[in-house]
């Protein structure tokens, strides 16, 4: 119930249309807001590896990386250092909230030019930087900017997609993703040669795709739901016959004009995701974006370069192998791209993480047994260990990378769609500034148990997937209310008192037409 007005209720609907050109240019270039994202989490790691960069703003660093000796756990233990990478995300974190009205009021495609143009400042504030201070106010526009457009992307894909691509097509966020870490890594690479100014042009090339989103999506239509949502009822239309092919959208229109209709009538979207009816889409919102960042995978992204160096690899080997880290994700993402809708979002889940788990205890053991801290881990097994980091990264890009964006961002009602993500986003910020934050520290205290750590993370996210996760490939975005209605467990929580009706006996029972299921299903008791 919304406001005590029930939903209408659905009826087997086949949405007419085909995947046009016109969705997946705008798809891809909404995607380049992933550009953003990866690239800073990739630039950051390998720039405070640099000696010119931590010489100018952290000298203390220096001197300890010099006394390595006498624990290579310890050669980054340096809060400061840890504040300048956590700081951007901290800053994400606060905006994002203020994203979600943005993205409810003025839209999905006005709120992607406001993150790529505070991107592009702090881009500009970075490579200029003279002080820490300069520095700081310009990872906290960067921030701004990762709010911004990590708030607006994934609902852009995700409403702009046709329900049988909508995974592929949302999966193109995080391929993008990939791509900014990658190239990130080869461009630390190459200007770690370009002393003592390499560091500036790691940071300012920022502004690329930066300028990547913001021009790009100057030229992009908003989304069919949000134009509905703020009242543009023939723009809506006309875009939605654009990006589906076809002049006949009726069927289609009208459940997204019925949902506005509904979400207009909330004034309080923030209150309203806290109603017993939204419990399932409001406890995916809270663990998903945990759990994602509880996988470890931002302790890989952000200090490659500095937990290589700590086992042993030189500075440029190091940088190197960050590098192939950041290849095998993107191959792995292209796979998720053609089979996400096939194979569905709950096994990937499940065995990415199986995968993960295996080798985040792996690597713990080996660095148990055979790394002391004061002594370089032997060249065979820091090759074990490498080749183990990269099965951890393939297992991640195929689950947990592009399904703990993609899951949070089709299953949320019309109504709380732009506040539950913005709740999504801000617990993803939130756990990154966090591991940011504390990692380098967490390496030096807890040393290799920082692995079996995560590790117990990963099995707990699993076995949480496997429970309570419903699947939900292939099911329109506006009628997704219905996989929660067949869940063993969320049925309790999301049938609506609108679809009871008495029995020949008297008792009330409620029966519940899903075209995506084979059946029909019967619950015996509405809470």
């Amino acid at each position: 119930m919304v406001g005590g007005i029930a939903p209408p209720a659905t009826t087997e609907k086949e949405y007419s249309g085909r995947t046009t050109t016109a969705v997946v240019l705008a798809c891809a270039v909404a995607a380049t807001g992933g550009l953003i994202f990866g690239y800073d989490l990739g630039i950051s790691g390998g720039v405070i590896s640099m000696d010119d960069f931590l010489q100018k703003f952290f000298p203390i660093v220096v001197v300890k990386k010099k006394s390595a000796h006498e624990n290579h756990y310890c050669k980054y233990d340096n809060q400061g250092l840890q504040a300048f990478t956590s700081s951007l995300y901290l800053a994400g974190l606060v905006s994002t909230l203020f994203a979600s009205y943005i993205t409810s009021r003025k839209g999905r495609r006005f709120t992607m030019i406001a993150g790529g143009l505070s991107f592009l400042t702090g881009s500009c504030l970075n490579a200029a930087a003279q002080n820490l201070g300069m520095l700081i106010i310009g990872r906290i526009m960067l921030g701004v900017g990762v709010g911004f457009s990590n708030q607006a992307v994934p609902l852009y894909l995700s409403e702009m997609a046709p329900a049988k691509l909508r995974g592929g097509l949302n999966v193109m966020f995080q391929l993008a993703v990939g791509y900014g870490v990658l190239s990130a890594n080869l461009i630390n690479y190459g200007t770690s040669k370009l002393k003592p100014w390499g560091w500036r042009l790691s940071l300012g090339l920022a502004a690329v795709p930066s300028s990547m989103l913001t021009f790009g999506s100057l030229l992009l239509s908003d989304t069919p739901n949000s134009l509905i949502e703020r009242g543009y009822l023939k723009e809506g239309q006309d875009v939605l016959q654009k990006i589906r092919g076809v002049s006949e959208v009726n069927v289609e229109f009208s459940d997204l004009v019925e949902a506005s209709r509904l979400a207009n009538q909330v004034k309080h979207p923030f209150l309203n995701i806290l109603e017993r009816r939204n419990r399932p889409q409001f406890a995916m919102a809270l663990f998903i974006p945990l759990f994602q960042q509880m996988t470890g995978i931002n302790v890989i992204t952000f200090y490659a370069p500095e937990f290589f160096q700590a086992i042993g690899f030189g500075s440029s080997s190091s940088l190197y192998s960050a590098v192939i880290l950041g290849i095998l994700p993107i191959i792995a993402l292209k796979i998720m791209i053609w089979k996400v809708d096939k194979w569905g979002r709950r096994g990937p889940f499940i065995w990415g993480g199986f995968l993960m788990f295996i080798c985040q205890m792996s690597i713990g053991s080996i660095l148990g047994f055979k790394f002391t801290g004061t002594s370089e881990l032997s060249k065979g097994w820091a090759v074990v260990t490498m080749i183990l980091m990269c099965m951890y990264v393939v297992g991640f890009g195929c689950s947990w990378g592009p399904l703990g964006w993609l899951v949070p961002s089709e299953i949320f009602p019309l109504d709380i769609r732009s506040a539950s993500q913005s709740i999504n986003v801000s617990i993803q910020l939130f756990f990154t500034f966090a591991v940011a934050q504390v990692f380098l520290s967490m390496f030096c205290h807890m040393r290799y148990g920082i692995f079996f750590f995560f590790g117990g993370w990963v099995a707990i996210m699993t076995i949480f997937v496997y429970l309570f996760l419903p699947e939900t490939k292939n099911v329109p975005i506006e009628q997704m209310v219905h996989v929660w209605q067949q869940h063993w467990y969320w049925k309790k929580f999301s049938m609506n008192n609108g679809d009871v009706s008495p029995d020949m006996d008297g008792e009330r029972k409620v029966q519940v037409k899903c075209p995506y299921y084979e059946s029909y299903k019967r619950v015996d008791e509405i809470p």
